[in-house]
């Protein structure tokens, strides 16, 4: 009976990063520099709050749009770090991971036939959604802009269809963030269209060369502000996410999360309270580290003599791959063949991937020296 399945449905497909980390898990010998997962362990203020929710029978339904508690707590994040005022009571919303919070943003603003503009390559986590949801993506080529995406770019895309423009930075793949600038000029562009911003800021505390600046800073009226727990205070397997919008705007994605999960987990929101107070500035050891290790990451591959843009947020690099005729996929596979190296396909992140590859840096220094030398030797190889 499958062709009684949702043709949207049928018609996506597994995440690329997903896929290839899945395909070479239990190859022995593997060093994967492939998933966007920090290697710090989540902080011991934030476990311990978990445990003692547990331990005091905090695990029943909350308010859907999260304890409030934590929803005051996340507005406070905001201001403090961003400098961005958001009602607790009727501007933030708390969802299960960031994943979540795109789904409902897309299912509430999104309908047939409108488009949504990507930078491209991005994170294969907003296509599909936009598919469910009957809309289009529409991609813009950055590789040639050192990966920067411009208010001029956008506005040679825009058409009566655009709905919403994504704005995914700190960038996963590519690492790079956009300059106040940058985010002034996008904002000014879109300033009284019939269109949202939706701004992943998922690595926002990880924004090394420069403090991160929020698009909703010039736009608050039009832009939704996704955030997240999982990069900031390692805690991917907790599922936190915000939301951060106009009343208008959350009250109706209030009702599409009601709807899709209740709420997200008591016991997490409950660990979150923690990060987000004791822990609001627990990102900044992590973020020391990063620094280190991307300056070492960089430092290896340009004298690899590979082709790169340095990153200055998340942990990521994008990176050229030599050999123009070889396929992102084919290289990566050749990789994992020939020196037990694991790195995600370019195309992974749309068909403007293609022709790189991404490597994490959220690893130790010892994984990534022996990844890198793997690497090298691979090159020598060729």
């Amino acid at each position: 009976m499958e062709h009684l399945i949702n043709h949207r449905v049928k018609n996506i497909e597994i995440s690329g990063i997903r896929k290839f980390f899945n395909l070479v898990a239990d190859v022995e010998g593997m060093i994967s520099l492939t998933i966007g997962q920090p290697d710090f362990p989540t902080p011991n203020h934030v476990k311990e709050a978990g445990k003692q929710a547990i331990d005091h029978n905090q695990t029943t339904y909350t308010h859907n749009a999260g304890l409030i508690e934590l929803r005051e707590a996340a507005a406070n994040f905001y201001r403090e770090k961003y400098g961005l005022n958001y009602s607790p009571q009727s501007e933030v919303i708390i969802t299960t991971g960031a994943s979540q919070a795109i789904d409902i943003v897309f299912r509430t603003i999104l309908e047939e036939d409108t488009e949504v503009i990507l930078p491209g390559p991005v994170y294969p986590g907003y296509e599909p959604i936009i598919k469910l949801c009957g809309a289009k993506p529409v991609y813009v080529d950055i590789r040639e802009n050192d990966f920067r995406f411009t208010a001029t770019m956008i506005a040679e895309q825009i058409t009566e269809k655009t709905r919403c423009i994504v704005l995914p930075y700190p960038s996963n793949p590519t690492g790079v963030s956009l300059t106040e600038q940058e985010l002034s000029d996008i904002a000014k562009l879109v300033e009284g269209k019939d269109i949202f911003i939706l701004a992943d800021e998922i690595y926002s505390e990880l924004a090394y060369d420069k403090p991160h600046v929020s698009v909703a800073s010039f736009l608050r009226d039009q832009t939704i502000v996704i955030n997240g727990l999982s990069k900031s205070h390692s805690m991917t397997g907790w599922r936190v996410g915000m939301v951060f919008a106009p009343e208008y705007l959350s009250k109706h994605m209030l009702k599409v999360h009601q709807y899709n999960v209740t709420c997200a987990s008591s016991v997490s929101q409950v660990a979150a309270i923690a990060a987000l107070t004791a822990g609001i500035n627990d990102a900044v050891e992590m973020k020391t580290e990063y620094v280190k290790r991307r300056d070492y990451v960089y430092s290896r591959l340009t004298k690899m003599g590979l082709d790169v843009v340095k990153p200055d947020g998340a942990f990521y690099f994008f990176v050229k791959i030599p050999d123009e005729d070889t396929s992102s996929f084919d290289f990566a596979l050749d990789l994992v063949n020939k020196v037990k190296l694991a790195v995600v396909p370019g195309s992974a992140f749309s068909n403007l991937g293609e022709g790189y590859f991404r490597l994490s840096y959220a690893y130790s220094m010892d994984m990534l020296t022996e990844g890198l030398n793997r690497l090298e030797a691979y090159l020598n190889l060729r």
